[in-house]
C-alpha cells in the first residue's frame, strides 16, 4: 500500500502541501473545519506567488501600484514611483484565495474532509499508522460524526492555535492579535483607494507593529497588528487608526468585524516523528512586514516536495529526518529574510521617534527600490556598493536625527 498523508487545515499552507501531494499520486487527505472560512488578514501577496503559485488575475481583487507610509505626526510618504509597468502587489479576499487553492488541491486528487480534527494518536512504533479522531461536518448534524483516520504522516496546517503542534508538544510562541474592520465605503471614497493602499505607524495606532487601510473588492479592510492581547487595548488601537484615516472613512459602514492569533516566530519543536508544521501552525510570519500568505504556501510546497522525494514519489515512508531536512532547506532559503526584518522592527518599531525615523527613510527611492524588488520577487537584488553605501548613510542619518539610536 502506498503512502497515505493527512494535511490539517486548508489555508494556503495545507492546500499548498496537499497539492504537491496530490499531483504526484500520494493518497491525500485535506481536512477542513470551515470551508467557508475567511481569516481576518490585510491579504497582501507578492507578484512572484501569482506566477509560482499559478494563480488568476479573477481572485486578486485590486492591483496596487501606489502606498502611503504614514508617520506618527501624520507625515505621508508616497511609495510606487519606483515600480515598473505590470508590477504590483496583489490584494485578496482569504475566503476566495483559500478557497481556490483548496479546490484547485481536491480537483488534483487530495481527499477534501469537511471536518474538525479534535485528537492525534501517537503510535509506540515508526512503523505504525498515526491515527486521527476528526467529526465529519458533512452530514449536516450539528456537531458532526465522529469518525478515525490512520495515516503513516501528518501535516498541520491548522493555524497558530493548532492541535496537530500541541499533539506532538511543539511548544508555544509568542503570538500578535490581528484585528480588522472590513468597511464598505461610498464610491467617492473608494475610488481614492483603486489602487492604493495606506500603512499607519505610531503608537496610538500599534506599540509594536503597523496599521493598515488596505483595498479589497468593494471594501476596504481597516486594521491593527498588535502584541497586547488585551481587549480594552486592542479596541483602543482600533479605535486609533479609525481615527487617524476618518476622513477618507467618512461614510462608511462596517460588513464584518473579524479578529485571529498571528505567531511571532517559529515553533520550538516542529517535527516529531512523522508529523510535521507548516504555515502558521509552524510560524511562518516575518516580522517588520508582518507577511504570512506568501511564506506559509511556501513552506507547504517545500515540505510536500521533500515528501513526494524521499517517499519516491508515495512508495516509502519519509523519516524524521527527511522532514527535518525539510527545515535545514527552509531554514537556509529564509533565514537571513526573517533576521533581517526581525531587526528591522526591533530597531524602527521601538518608538514614535524610531517610527519617524523609519517614515523619512521610505521617502528615499533607493530604498523604496531595494524594499518592492525584495518584496515583489522574495530575492533581494544586490546594489552595486555605491548604492549600498548611499541607502546605508542614509538610514544611520534617520536613525539620528529621530533620535533612534538612543538606548
Amino acid at each position: 500500500m502506498g503512502l497515505r498523508v493527512a494535511v490539517v487545515g486548508s489555508g494556503p499552507a495545507g492546500s499548498s502541501a496537499a497539492e504537491v501531494l496530490a499531483k504526484a499520486g500520494i493518497e491525500t487527505y485535506l481536512f477542513e473545519r470551515k470551508l467557508d472560512n475567511a481569516k481576518p488578514c490585510g491579504g497582501a501577496i507578492p507578484l512572484c506567488m501569482v506566477e509560482e503559485f499559478d494563480l488568476p488575475q479573477k481572485i486578486i481583487d485590486r492591483q496596487v501600484k501606489k502606498m502611503k507610509m504614514i508617520s506618527p505626526s501624520n507625515r505621508e510618504v508616497n511609495i510606487g514611483s519606483t515600480l515598473k509597468n505590470g508590477e504590483y502587489i496583489g490584494m485578496c479576499r482569504r475566503e476566495v484565495l483559500d478557497g481556490f487553492l483548496r479546490n484547485r488541491a481536491a480537483q488534483l486528487g487530495a481527499n477534501l474532509i469537511n471536518g474538525t480534527v479534535y485528537q492525534l494518536d501517537i503510535p509506540d512504533s515508526d512503523k505504525d499508522p498515526y491515527t486521527l479522531h476528526y467529526a465529519d461536518h458533512s452530514t449536516g448534524a450539528v456537531k458532526g460524526v465522529m469518525k478515525t483516520l490512520k495515516v503513516d504522516l501528518v501535516i498541520g496546517a491548522d493555524g497558530a492555535n493548532s492541535r496537530i503542534a500541541k499533539a506532538i508538544d511543539a511548544g508555544d510562541y509568542n503570538y500578535a492579535i490581528a484585528f480588522q474592520e472590513r468597511i464598505r465605503l461610498p464610491e467617492d471614497k473608494m475610488a481614492y483607494y483603486e489602487d492604493l493602499a495606506e500603512m499607519y505607524v505610531g503608537d496610538d495606532v500599534s506599540t509594536d507593529f503597523y496599521a493598515w487601510v488596505f483595498p479589497k473588492f468593494d471594501h476596504v479592510a481597516v486594521g491593527t497588528g498588535t502584541m497586547k492581547v488585551n481587549q480594552a487595548d486592542i479596541k483602543k488601537l482600533q479605535a486609533g487608526i479609525r481615527k487617524r484615516a476618518a476622513k477618507r472613512l467618512e461614510g462608511g459602514k462596517i460588513i464584518k468585524v473579524e479578529a485571529h492569533p498571528i505567531p511571532e516566530h517559529p515553533r520550538p519543536r516542529p517535527i516529531r516523528g512523522r508529523v510535521v508544521l507548516v504555515g502558521d501552525a509552524l510560524g511562518t510570519v516575518t516580522k517588520s512586514s508582518g507577511e504570512g500568505i506568501y511564506f506559509a504556501a511556501k513552506s507547504g510546497r517545500m515540505c510536500a516536495e521533500m515528501i513526494v522525494e524521499r517517499s519516491q514519489d508515495g512508495q516509502k515512508v519519509p523519516t524524521e529526518k527527511d522532514l527535518k531536512d525539510f527545515m535545514k532547506l527552509w531554514n537556509k532559503e529564509y533565514g537571513a529574510t526573517y533576521l533581517v526584518l526581525d531587526i528591522l522592527q526591533r530597531v524602527f518599531y521601538r518608538s514614535d521617534a524610531t517610527r519617524e525615523a523609519f517614515v523619512e527613510m521610505c521617502d528615499d527611492i533607493d530604498v523604496q527600490k531595494m524594499t518592492f524588488d525584495s518584496y515583489l520577487y522574495k530575492t533581494v537584488v544586490p546594489a552595486n556598493p555605491l548604492t549600498q553605501m548611499k541607502v546605508t548613510a542614509k538610514t544611520l542619518g534617520s536613525l539620528l536625527r529621530g533620535n533612534a539610536l538612543a538606548p
